[in-house]
């Protein structure tokens, strides 16, 4: 009887008891595996909004800092000798903001693919691209300029160019341009005068000529335009910021620029006054060439979904807003 009761094994209410705190243990353990990996994905969210917003704003300061600028200092005197002068491209604004009950002439208000987002705000800007190159000689009777630099360099047929010297500036198209010789060749083909004096003339195809002297300054026209748009992939938030520019040959481009961006709304500072204003305060070509500051507020968006605290928002995406100040170089006193 002792040996029998020696060998006898676990019971009913012990079996049950084991279970129970097994069970207790094991969900504990995934508790906190759970716990982890939403924790890890909230950071990696929170790293990818962070990422985006850096990147989003180191590109558009990038455009907004060299806005205006002609490598002579002279924007205020443009000449636009481009035929029918309108398009958002066509007319130097250096600056030129949109509220979102404003339209932009860049780009419309929709639902597709691309299209600007309504209720956000969006801005277009107008430099010179690069450094630009030395003018060797212009000819005005002939129509040609000539760098002086020798090498190949990045200009093409077509292209929309900007041409200073300390009086002024013009904006012309080129007609053809000659990488060997490094010249370039316009006439009244895609413009309205050929004469690229100040003021433009248009009455004629000639105009007011004027002939700029060696070393004046010579570019490819940087115009580009910062909007949000559809992308059409509503599984990471269904908005970005997209950049529309207008590139070599006169040829425009439409860029996604950063994923998540869903919002962006655009306010200015203006020489004299320390107060800032949107876009629908500001009216008329001189008052905006009184903006010297540019503030940008985007709102971003993570691009996994269920990461946040309430599941009902946004589809639990998180979400974050930031504002940055970018000011104008070319019009800092």
């Amino acid at each position: 009887m002792k040996c029998a009761r020696l060998n006898r094994g676990f019971s009913l209410v012990e079996l049950m008891v084991a279970m129970v705190l097994g069970l207790v243990v094991i969900g504990g353990v995934i508790s906190v595996m759970l716990a982890n990996k939403r924790s890890y994905r909230a950071n990696e969210g929170l790293s990818q909004i962070q990422e985006s917003a850096r990147t989003a704003y180191e590109l558009i300061a990038r455009d907004i800092r060299q806005t205006g600028g002609t490598g002579c200092d002279n924007a205020s005197r443009m000449s636009n000798a481009i035929t029918n002068a309108g398009a958002w491209w066509q007319t130097w604004a250096s600056v030129q903001g949109f509220d979102s009950s404003q339209t932009d002439t860049a780009v419309a208000i929709g639902t597709t693919l691309a299209l600007r987002v309504a209720g956000t705000d969006s801005v277009h800007m107008h430099s010179i691209e690069g450094g630009g190159f030395p003018v060797n000689v212009h000819d005005a009777g002939a129509r040609t300029i000539s760098l002086s630099n020798a090498t190949a360099t990045s200009l093409t047929t077509s292209d929309v160019l900007v041409i200073c010297d300390f009086d002024h500036a013009a904006l012309f198209r080129a007609g053809v341009y000659t990488g060997g010789t490094t010249t370039i060749n316009y006439s009244v083909a895609g413009n309205c005068s050929s004469g690229l004096g100040f003021p433009v003339n248009c009455d004629g195809s000639i105009g007011n000529v004027y002939a700029f002297p060696r070393n004046a300054w010579v570019g490819r026209v940087s115009a580009v335009d910062w909007y949000i748009g559809n992308n059409d992939r509503p599984a990471d938030g269904g908005r970005s910021l997209y950049r529309r520019r207008l590139g070599p040959g006169g040829v425009l481009t439409t860029e996604e620029v950063v994923a998540g961006v869903t919002n962006m709304q655009i306010t200015f500072g203006r020489n004299g006054t320390d107060a800032i204003v949107d876009a629908t305060a500001i009216v008329g070509a001189a008052a905006w060439a009184n903006v010297n500051s540019v503030f940008i507020t985007v709102t971003v968006t993570s691009g996994d979904s269920n990461i946040s605290n309430d599941s009902a928002v946004n589809n639990g995406r998180l979400q974050r807003t930031f504002t940055y100040l970018i000011t104008l170089r070319n019009r800092v006193p």
